[in-house]
């Protein structure tokens, strides 16, 4: 694949016509996402498959003429060989970062299937346009060919349904857990402590029952008396109350 070969289907009426469909879709999808925050797995899954369309033709493009230049015919110097090398380098990095925001949002599950579907679909669509695939081909091989992407389609999607989503880890001590702590789930009941069980988290006890009341000591003041030879008696003195004062 020679890079006049790639300048005349890159200029083509078709691809230019599939090239200004894409540019809409992807101009709206990207304006949805960002402005309108439509964080929606389909959204960002297109948004990836558009530009993983344009990455399957520039692959293919930039080594095709590597082969040719291995085989003999230098291709290195043409100017679409950059300009190919660079979209390509682009669009890869930009689905790794729609990916890695996609991943951030969804499970892995849906992104695979979803991803899987929309991106081959449109690399199938930008290289069927780009290098006429089914070009000279029957009916019967388009669709048997169609029949095919169907099955692994729904393949994939079979799959990734059945399998079992992580359950989340919980940094906290669920209500149920605690002794004597009722669910507030349970017919709408407020969450109390219960006082009758043996243990309570921070429930104060009634003590209004108990027949012994404590009262603090008191302490009178006892005015100074003076001896006859001087000595000084003590300033006060305790007064012992018994509990039942």
């Amino acid at each position: 694949m020679t890079a006049e070969n790639i300048t005349r289907h890159l200029v083509s009426w078709p691809f230019l016509l599939y090239m200004l469909v894409e540019i809409i879709v992807f101009c709206l999808l990207l304006y949805f996402y960002k402005e309108r925050n439509a964080n929606y797995i389909v959204i960002i899954l297109l948004l990836v498959a558009l530009l993983g369309s344009m990455t399957v033709v520039t692959v293919k493009a930039v080594a095709g003429m590597i082969l040719v230049s291995i085989q003999g015919t230098l291709q290195l110097d043409s100017p679409i060989f950059y300009i190919m090398l660079v979209c390509m380098a682009a669009t890869a990095i930009y689905q790794a970062t729609f990916l890695a925001q996609a991943s951030q949002l969804y499970d892995s599950a849906q992104i695979s299937s979803i991803g899987y579907i929309l991106s081959t679909t449109a690399a199938i669509s930008a290289g069927a346009t780009f290098y006429l695939d089914f070009m000279g081909e029957d009916v019967l091989h388009i669709c048997m060919f169609a029949l095919g992407c169907l099955i692994a389609f729904l393949g994939v999607f079979l799959i990734t349904r059945n399998r079992k989503k992580p359950v989340p880890f919980e940094p906290y001590i669920s209500m149920d857990a605690m002794p004597g702590m009722q669910n507030m789930h349970d017919k709408g009941i407020a969450v109390q402590p219960d006082l009758k069980a043996s243990f309570s988290y921070g429930a104060l006890e009634n003590n209004d029952s108990m027949p012994e009341i404590y009262t603090p000591a008191t302490l009178p003041i006892v005015q100074e008396q003076h001896g006859p030879k001087g000595g000084s008696a003590p300033p006060y003195r305790v007064l012992e109350h018994s509990k039942k004062e």
